[in-house]
């Protein structure tokens, strides 16, 4: 079961976070027929966007990562709620590119340079937005350095996903965040320094059993770790044909005529999850007569 928890060390002077994150990431590579270095890709960018979404406060607050990479994956959406919810897409799921000499899957040529940018929705005016250039490409260290630049917390973010390249299956998915607070004391920075120093890659320890209490066990070993929430996490889109049609709805009465006077049926396909929804032509005509009545609502309300 993909699950996800919230720790504290060291006497609160560390916060840390962790997950595995399997299932959704195959739900995502399935849904979206992704590639191997897609599907690393995007579920690199699962899994930090789960931890960063479980950051937030309210239960409605959502957390967005968007990069805009010049690689042949060309940009990676996602987006999570703080109850363990998480989706996303890349805009060329069947992009690819050979191994790095080691073996590991080129994640970081196939983003390529560009921007990486968060954006914290809080239910207020305007969400917060953060936005750095894209480091590595490698999702891990770019999401550190977005904690260093854009929001002045040491952190140490590791991910990872597991690809077996012949049947396109996700072996191991998941990845930790550990962050210093302001009033860490030297003594527990230089401890953190030393783990982090011979730890182990995140598809390593869970290819080894290792499950997300295990990994922050040897992260903060010695530093008096304390689990204090822990939540199943899941691939979960929020689609739905009534939202697809207030989404035609909202085209304005021209632009729906135009498609119920070609007479054909339409099909619409969720972006993030691969749904699709069908719109017949009796369905069309009465998307269009509420499009009609709600611009005869805007007019008089103009007048």
């Amino acid at each position: 079961m993909d699950y996800m928890i919230r720790a504290t060390a060291a006497n609160a002077q560390i916060r840390a976070f962790a997950v595995t994150s399997r299932e959704l990431v195959e739900y995502a590579r399935e849904a979206h027929d992704l590639s191997p270095v897609a599907a690393a890709a995007l579920g690199r960018t699962m899994s930090a966007a789960l931890m960063m979404a479980d950051m937030l406060k309210g239960p409605q607050d959502l957390l967005t990562i968007k990069i805009d990479g010049d690689g042949p994956l060309g940009g990676i959406l996602v987006t999570a709620d703080n109850n363990g919810g998480v989706k996303g897409y890349v805009d060329n799921p069947g992009a690819d590119l050979p191994n790095k000499v080691a073996g590991h899957l080129d994640v970081g040529g196939a983003v390529g340079r560009g921007t990486l940018t968060v954006i914290r929705d809080l239910g207020l005016k305007d969400p917060y937005v953060g936005q750095i250039a894209i480091q590595t490409g490698e999702i891990a260290e770019d999401i550190t350095y977005y904690f260093a630049v854009s929001e002045q917390i040491p952190s140490s973010v590791g991910l990872g996903v597991l690809v077996n390249r012949s049947e396109k299956k996700i072996l191991q998915a998941g990845g930790f965040i550990v962050q210093l607070m302001p009033f860490a004391e030297e003594e527990t920075i230089a401890k953190l320094e030393q783990n982090l120093k011979g730890i182990e890659p995140v598809t390593t320890m869970l290819s080894a059993g290792d499950t997300p209490e295990q990994m922050l066990e040897k992260v903060l070993g010695g530093l008096n770790l304390v689990v204090t929430d822990k939540m199943p996490v899941a691939f979960r889109c929020n689609c739905g044909k009534e939202r697809y049609e207030r989404a035609l709805v909202l085209l304005g009465t021209d632009e729906v005529k135009k498609i119920v006077d070609e007479g054909e049926p339409i099909e619409i396909r969720c972006q993030f999850c691969g749904k699709k929804y069908s719109f017949s032509t009796e369905e069309l005509k009465a998307v269009l007569e509420k499009s009609k009545q709600k611009t005869a609502t805007e007019n008089e309300k103009n007048a």
